[in-house]
């Protein structure tokens, strides 16, 4: 592990939970797609364990099978309706302690750091307005068409980065992150300042577990 970290030229972050607190209801996010999909007269049952996002998308498909119009009004609400929660989020949330001190010693070390977020790019902003020069890439659900947990989501951010996944390390909350860090190869961290616990952490084959993001820079040379 000690010669992962020697070798580290890219650390990918997670945003919600891992850089920073929203506090995003998701039952009420999810209730809020799920209304909007009744509405629209779209069977849920085959969708309510989908990820919220997934969920919209599979709305949009069924939705404009019907109509291809219809689709796309469904989805711009959609997208509304659960940015506009967001955003909202965003405005009572902040920064991890931390944060900002460790991405300045990422710097100094010359070991670039980015974000990989299904959030949106508002949200993001809203929060950290200043995101873009704290950060060498930033890649929201606006900015890319494949999101995680696939994984060419963070695919797209180590070839921005120009680092090849054996030499970064991928950092979150939640077990997706830790496994989309093991399916492209980069070294998978998790941390407990988000929705999961250790144990969910473990079990999804976390590689290291730290109390909170900023910790990483304890690890380095």
């Amino acid at each position: 592990m000690e010669g992962r970290f020697s070798s580290l030229r890219a650390v990918i972050f997670d945003f919600d939970g891992t850089l920073a607190a929203l506090n995003i209801d998701f039952l009420h996010m999810r209730q809020v797609v799920m209304d909007h999909l009744d509405a629209y007269r779209v069977p849920t049952a085959s969708l309510k364990d989908l990820y919220i996002l997934e969920m919209i998308d599979e709305g949009q498909k069924i939705v404009g099978n019907r109509h291809p119009e219809t689709g796309l009004r469904y989805l711009r609400e959609a997208k509304q309706l659960i940015q506009e929660i967001e955003i909202k989020a965003a405005r009572e949330g902040g920064l991890i302690e931390g944060t900002r001190e460790m991405l300045h010693e990422l710097r100094r070390r010359k070991i670039k750091a980015g974000v990989i977020t299904r959030n949106c790019r508002a949200a993001i902003e809203q929060l950290f307005p200043d995101i873009k020069t704290a950060m060498d890439i930033v890649l929201t659900r606006d900015h890319i068409t494949r999101v995680k947990p696939d994984p060419e989501h963070l695919r797209q951010a180590l070839q921005w980065l120009q680092a090849q996944p054996e030499q970064a390390a991928m950092i979150g909350d939640h077990p997706m992150d830790v496994r989309l860090g093991l399916d492209v190869g980069a070294m998978a961290i998790g941390v407990l300042t988000g929705s999961s616990d250790r144990q969910k952490l473990e079990a999804a084959g976390a590689e290291m577990i730290l109390s909170k993001a900023a910790d990483i820079v304890r690890h380095l040379p």
